[in-house]
């Protein structure tokens, strides 16, 4: 018999309309288009304005999309799993209210969090799922409102966010495509140089931590782009090495959309030709959770059945990991 993986059999995403340039974030702060360019390779964000709406509604929007476009109905759905750091609150989790917004009423779900490795690692665990034989529809929703953590007055942090998300239909599926192996780490004590300091049960919200801008993103970017680059071009190569992969019969790096250096870094590494690197950054910066699959849905057309693709993502925790995927279906 042969073996049952998860394959992704369609998606859908969502950004705000909103569009925050180089240009309108530096009559903000100190900082120009050329100093974001050059460091990051930035040049507009996405940003959700309206009252009222945040990460469950942008992942209920990529939702709709998702199943408008596969033609899978709410009914259909037995889990959903959304990978967000920015939660609409503390609980219910936003995989339960974006179930609610799109009409999902069969399903389970639940939230997890693996700060910008939080995608890869979402299908690992989706996959399990579909693996087992317990489940053969799943939908794994990537939603962050970074916008709502980021301080404009720090001009080392408000060029790098954006918000956005992004669905993913998993099914199972016997042929040679789907999830095929996945190498992950993490290491806790370097939360120091990337994390949100009050809001949890060690700096419960206060008068004091609002005042001192603790509920903004703090990150120590130099410290936190020296591990970045070592840690994602290592288990890149190393999932190439594992499984044979070359730069002739890879068809694409799909990296996590933080800095345009990390990603240049890691292409290099793998030996890869710009052309088989997939890049957005420039349009959308750091969607956090949402840059892999946002990168998958803007590049669909473009992957054929049978792609080897190679997913990497570094993030806050420290987490990173690598995941190898071979592409299940044509885009039309």
């Amino acid at each position: 018999m042969s073996k049952v993986r998860a394959a992704i059999t369609g998606i859908g995403s969502y950004v705000p309309d909103y569009i925050l340039t180089n240009e309108e974030l530096s009559r903000m702060v100190d900082t120009s288009d050329e100093w974001i360019m050059q460091r990051v390779g930035i040049k507009e964000r996405h940003i959700l304005r309206e009252e009222g709406k945040a990460s469950a509604y942008m992942g209920g929007q990529a939702v709709l999309n998702l199943l408008e476009k596969t033609g899978a109905k709410p009914e259909e759905i037995e889990l959903v799993i959304c990978v967000t750091v920015t939660p609409d609150m503390q609980f219910p989790a936003t995989a339960n209210l974006i179930s609610h917004f799109a009409g999902i009423e069969n399903a389970w779900s639940f939230d997890l969090a693996a700060a910008c490795s939080s995608f890869i690692f979402g299908l690992v665990t989706a996959s399990q799922f579909i693996e087992s034989g317990q489940y053969k529809k799943i939908i794994l929703v990537a939603s962050d409102k970074m916008s709502s953590i980021v301080d404009y007055t720090d001009r080392t942090t408000c060029a790098l966010f954006g918000d956005a998300a992004a669905a993913v239909l998993l099914e199972p599926t016997t042929e040679d495509v789907g999830v095929v192996d996945h190498i992950f780490g993490v290491d806790g004590s370097a939360a120091k140089y990337l994390h949100l300091k009050a809001g949890g049960s060690l700096r419960p919200s206060s008068i004091e931590t609002v005042m001192n801008k603790e509920h903004y993103l703090y990150q120590e970017g130099q410290a936190v782009f020296k591990v970045a680059v070592s840690k994602m071009a290592d288990v890149a190569v190393q999932m190439m090495e594992r499984h044979n992969l070359t730069p002739e019969n890879l068809a694409w790096l799909i990296p996590h959309q933080a800095n345009l250096r990390i990603i240049d870094a890691t292409g290099r590494r793998m030996g890869l030709p710009a052309e088989k690197v997939m890049i957005n950054i420039q349009k959308y910066g750091n969607t956090t959770s949402a840059t892999i699959p946002l990168c998958i849905s803007d590049f669909e057309k473009q992957l054929k059945k049978g792609d080897n693709l190679i997913l990497a993502a570094f993030g806050g925790g420290f987490t990173w990991g690598s995941l190898y995927l071979k592409w299940a279906y044509d885009s039309k």
